[in-house]
């Protein structure tokens, strides 16, 4: 197998099959293709890559685009988004860096590398910011673009907590397999082998209220998402006098049609106000959970957080391809969501289009960010939300 068998794969499979390319014009599409193919051609795995990337960014979907971490390898060091900055939440292989905000890497501000990577990187603003960050860490990407060091190292500069800064010298050679740091779904935590240890975590806070927390909708056997969709739903209808503070932080999608026992309850049942943390880490089926909320609470939801990782239209469904060549992956959509004015047309799956409902736009409450922290601050966190929203 070559790249160009790569190419032929997402030519034949995803560009015909995927909607969201329908919008795009042929001359930007040839162009990306002629870049790719050329790329291709040469045996330049990156420069192929973050062609591939761009040609699939092209419809600004999030849903389609080219996954390159299991194809790559990058220094170890761990960057996460967190808020509008970039946060160093851990690192690997022997280097020994501090936890806080990368300013700038070989001298160039962090907000010029990400303005020039933006057209490689596929969906909204906020996607961009949540899957950005590993090229930071990918020096062959670094180069590409324009912004590597001529001494085969690669500098960083950072501001630790106590807002001293550091230069951090990582030789390019010093790479690690990207999935080791930057796993496919980026969900945001410190640990990036992060799991959830259970669909639905609940815990009462008594007088205060309830807090449930989703952390994903994504599970293959459906039979425990299922089960604690029950129990959270049996829950919620026992408590309907207390205050709701949900948690989809985080949750990065899966099957929203599995939630609706839930979103049931919490319409039927609460009569306290209902308070959604969302983040740029909520995506696809999450974001899908909130719009059917707020469509049926209106007014007596309350969104707090940060803005979600997707719009409310977009195209999803679809499937991955692997490139066996380069080894990368790519993500293709086949049905159109629209959310924003309850609309569908023929793409979208008929079990999905009967539950479309016009949310309209899903402004925040209050934005509130707050990135990985101790047990204990998670607690107050909750805790102040559930006090300043009270009655």
């Amino acid at each position: 197998m070559s790249l160009i068998d790569d190419l032929e794969l997402i030519l034949e499979t995803v560009l015909p099959n995927d909607p969201s390319f329908q919008r795009i014009e042929r001359a930007a599409i040839d162009s990306c293709v002629s870049d790719s193919r050329r790329y291709a051609l040469e045996s330049s795995v990156e420069a192929f890559l973050l062609s591939a990337m761009r040609l699939l960014a092209l419809p600004s979907n999030g849903h389609t685009r080219l996954i390159p971490n299991d194809a790559i390898s990058v220094l170890p060091l761990r960057f996460v988004s967190v808020g509008r900055s970039v946060q160093v939440l851990g690192s690997a292989s022997g280097v020994i860096a501090p936890q806080g905000a990368l300013l700038a890497v070989n001298g160039a501000a962090v907000s010029e590398i990400e303005a020039a990577a933006d057209k490689f990187l596929a969906g909204t603003r906020q996607r961009k910011r949540v899957i950005g960050p590993i090229i930071l860490a990918w020096p062959q990407a670094l180069e590409r673009l324009g912004f590597s060091s001529n001494d085969g190292t690669t500098e960083y500069h950072l501001q630790d907590v106590n807002g001293q800064t550091t230069n951090l010298k990582v030789a390019n050679g010093n790479t690690i397999p990207a999935p080791t740091l930057y796993p496919r779904n980026e969900h945001g935590k410190a640990d990036p082998a992060w799991e959830p240890e259970s669909f639905v975590e609940i815990e009462d806070w008594q007088a205060l209220g309830l807090l449930i927390q989703l952390p994903s909708f994504f599970d293959p056997d459906k039979d425990a998402l299922r089960k604690a969709i029950s129990e959270a739903a049996d829950r919620v209808r026992t408590c309907s006098d207390k205050a709701l503070l949900i948690d989809v932080r985080g949750n990065t999608g899966g099957d929203f049609l599995l939630t609706m026992p839930l979103i049931d309850a919490i319409a039927q049942s609460a009569s306290q106000r209902v308070v959604v943390l969302v983040d740029k880490f909520t995506f696809s089926a999450a974001i899908v959970f909130v719009a059917i909320l707020k469509h049926r609470l209106n007014d007596r939801l309350k969104l707090i957080g940060e803005e979600m990782g997707d719009g409310l239209t977009f195209f999803a469904e679809g499937g991955l391809l692997d490139l066996p060549a380069s080894g990368a992956v790519v993500r293709y959509s086949t049905a159109f969501h629209d959310w924003k004015t309850g609309t569908s047309d023929e793409t979208t799956p008929p079990e999905i289009a009967r539950q479309i409902v016009p949310a309209g736009e899903l402004n925040l409450d209050r934005e509130c960010v707050a990135g990985p922290s101790s047990a204990e601050a998670r607690g107050a966190f909750y805790r102040r939300i559930l006090e300043d929203f009270r009655g």
